[in-house]
């Protein structure tokens, strides 16, 4: 999930990425330590997104730039959504600048709070609102684009919620609100972008999504896919023009097919490069090298073991 919310970050033109980790962040250091661009914040203790947030102080001291606010469990995001939320927010000159979406079962979610007249008036999580906030169906993604300034002088008059004992990152909307800066909201056109992945059940919805999206483009690109709903492709994978993906294909790794390829059916290729022309059909390849114009399969297994 962290891979897809650092590239759609690169992708919508993020000239710095500061992940903050916590539970078992090791893991996460080591996982991406090798990407030049990115540096971390140490979150020791659990006490909420705006706590989370304050770790990252000592990263971005003396910038006085615009900070993007992303949720590591919110994969779904597009780049043009979020050039989109960046540039209204450089238009208004505001504060801060809230992505939202409306949700016919926004259970779950912070829900926006608005005046009479529109204006942002706040968030209130769902734990504490009424049921009258409850019925709200504009959610808060918990996507942001903070002024740097505003960010950190509002981060220092937050308290502990009495309930969760937590500190909110939308307790900075309601200080930025109270003291009449402007805040501002932008509405996604497609509210699947805003999904969070808090369990299996919404992995699953998520991972189907993003591969229907990966399908759609390699299809629009001029590959054929004769079944997409029994295709897998994985999102680092390149296929050249002119290729037909066969029913029961799953491409994963940094694989790469060549042009005018028929790849299956009932056929895996992990991390393998395949050249113009070739056909593979109901095999296994991985991590091997497939000539230009060769024919493998059916059942044939090719692997070379990694050191």
């Amino acid at each position: 999930m962290l891979y897809h919310v650092l590239k759609v970050a690169r992708e919508a033109e993020a000239s710095r990425h500061v992940v903050v980790v916590g539970y078992r962040g090791g893991q996460i250091v080591s996982e991406f330590s090798s990407c030049g661009d990115v540096e971390f914040a140490e979150q020791t203790e659990r006490l909420g997104t705006g706590h989370a947030m304050m770790t990252t102080r000592g990263r971005f001291e003396g910038f006085a730039g615009d900070i993007l606010v992303l949720y590591g469990d919110t994969p779904l995001l597009m780049a043009p959504t979020l050039k989109k939320l960046v540039e209204w927010h450089r238009h208004q000159d505001a504060a801060v600048t809230i992505l939202t979406a409306e949700m016919e079962n926004p259970a779950g979610y912070g829900r926006i709070l608005r005046y009479e007249d529109n204006r942002v008036q706040g968030i209130v999580e769902e734990k504490n609102a009424n049921r009258y906030e409850r019925a709200i169906r504009e959610i808060n993604t918990g996507t942001y684009c903070f002024d740097a300034g505003h960010l950190f002088q509002s981060l220092e008059k937050i308290t502990r919620d009495a309930v969760q004992d937590e500190y909110y990152l939308t307790d900075c909307v309601r200080i930025l609100v109270d003291e009449g800066y402007r805040v501002e909201a932008v509405l996604t056109e497609d509210s699947t972008e805003s999904i969070g992945v808090n369990t299996r059940v919404q992995l699953a919805q998520a991972e189907r999504i993003l591969r229907r999206r990966i399908l759609e483009r390699h299809l629009l690109s001029g590959i054929t896919i004769l079944d997409p709903s029994t295709c897998y492709v994985d999102d680092e994978v390149e296929i050249g023009k002119d290729t037909i993906l066969f029913p029961g294909t799953t491409i994963s790794g940094a694989s790469k097919i060549g042009r005018g390829c028929q790849i299956g059916p009932n056929t895996q290729i992990v991390s393998s490069q395949v050249g113009d022309g070739a056909a593979v059909n109901a095999s296994y390849l991985s991590n091997v090298v497939v000539p230009p114009g060769e024919k493998v399969g059916p059942f044939a297994t090719l692997r070379k073991d990694e050191e």
